[in-house]
């Protein structure tokens, strides 16, 4: 088991009493196409400073949520850029000792569309901070509540939203932190 850093202490102890350290992340747009549309007002966390930290450890923090991510697509915690089906990356994921921690989870379907950003496409992320990332599906660990065979996944070309069978093989971009 990895052992805590202060930081994750910190977080911790903060939301054990109910602070709310984080925000909602910018989009990304910054051409405004209309006066008070998301591109002109650019609402959202961090207010100032960098969106990303690269760790300098094989993963990325978001200033805006707090999630830790695996930060090499193609690297030993992205599964090496292989797909694989929603049930075996959870099992995988959930095994995942990388930069020393074995925290690692797939990203709920509200978590893993943080890193898009919608004034890029294809791929729809930094890719200072996500290199070598595939404008494809990614796995989320949320279930389709219509239709439970189904996982959601968002595409990284533009991100957008789509359902996908949970046999059918997809990328992943594992996760750690958040409430």
């Amino acid at each position: 088991m990895s052992q805590l850093t202060a930081y994750d202490k910190f977080i911790q102890q903060a939301l054990k009493y109910g602070f709310s350290l984080y925000g909602l992340p910018k989009t990304g747009q910054t051409i405004s196409h209309s006066d008070y549309d998301d591109g002109d007002l650019e609402k959202g966390y961090p207010t100032k400073g960098p969106r990303f930290t690269d760790n300098g450890d094989g993963t990325v923090t978001d200033n805006a949520t707090g999630l830790m991510w695996v930060k090499e697509s193609l690297g030993a915690g992205c599964n090496n850029g292989n797909v694989i089906t929603w049930f075996a990356a959870l099992t995988w994921v959930n095994g995942l000792t990388f930069a020393g921690y074995s925290d690692w989870r797939m990203p709920n379907i509200k978590e893993l569309p943080s890193i898009i950003n919608y004034g890029l496409r294809d791929p729809a992320v930094d890719t200072v901070f996500f290199p070598e990332c595939k404008s494809a599906e990614y796995w989320s660990s949320t279930t389709g509540i219509v239709y439970s065979p189904l996982g959601w996944t968002i595409n990284f070309g533009l991100g957008e939203f789509s359902g996908a069978f949970k046999t059918s093989a997809k990328l992943i971009r594992p996760v750690r932190g958040g409430a």
